[in-house]
């Protein structure tokens, strides 16, 4: 016998050591946990729409851009700053229907109608990150859904907030 054929024999023999019903339990434990990783749920799914409100993925969530509507579907009056508030309410409100907060968002994406509004914007939106700053770009574009002043999409851990 080898010393290569002798280790490969003993690693064998030690593998033994712990039950064969406990490797199983941890397999299956394993592929519960890859499962969860890679399950993706499509939530608040409306037929009239072409998109879902949310996406969960493991315990990722991934909000599709929200505007300054009121719970009417009218935009709300009042210029960037009042959109920016209807609009962080909105998403702060999704959040938490699926089981995350505010606390949780690790990165958000801004798209303003005008880049002259982002300090006026940045105000409010400021004001909903009190425990910790998310990633965030912020971009200008035109045609903005109901000739809306901003739209902001978030991603957002479910159940791992870091308190």
């Amino acid at each position: 016998m080898t010393r290569r054929t002798v280790t490969l024999t003993c690693a064998i023999l030690m593998a033994g050591v712990v039950p064969l019903a406990a490797q199983e339990r941890q397999q299956r434990e394993m592929r519960e946990r890859m499962s969860q990783m890679h399950s993706v749920e499509y939530l608040g799914e409306n037929p009239g729409l072409p998109f879902s409100e949310a996406v969960r993925v493991g315990n990722m969530l991934y909000l599709s851009g929200q505007i300054g509507t009121q719970p009417d579907g009218t935009l709300i009056g009042g210029g960037i700053q009042a959109e920016t508030r209807q609009t962080m309410d909105n998403i702060q409100a999704t959040l938490e229907k699926y089981g995350s907060s505010i606390d949780e968002v690790v990165k958000c994406t801004v798209f303003l109608a005008d880049i002259s509004e982002w300090p006026a914007m940045n105000e409010v939106y400021i004001g909903y990150f009190t425990k910790h700053k998310p990633a965030r770009s912020a971009v200008a574009g035109s045609g903005l859904a109901l000739d809306s002043r901003v739209e902001i999409e978030c991603m957002a851990t479910v159940g791992l907030s870091n308190g």
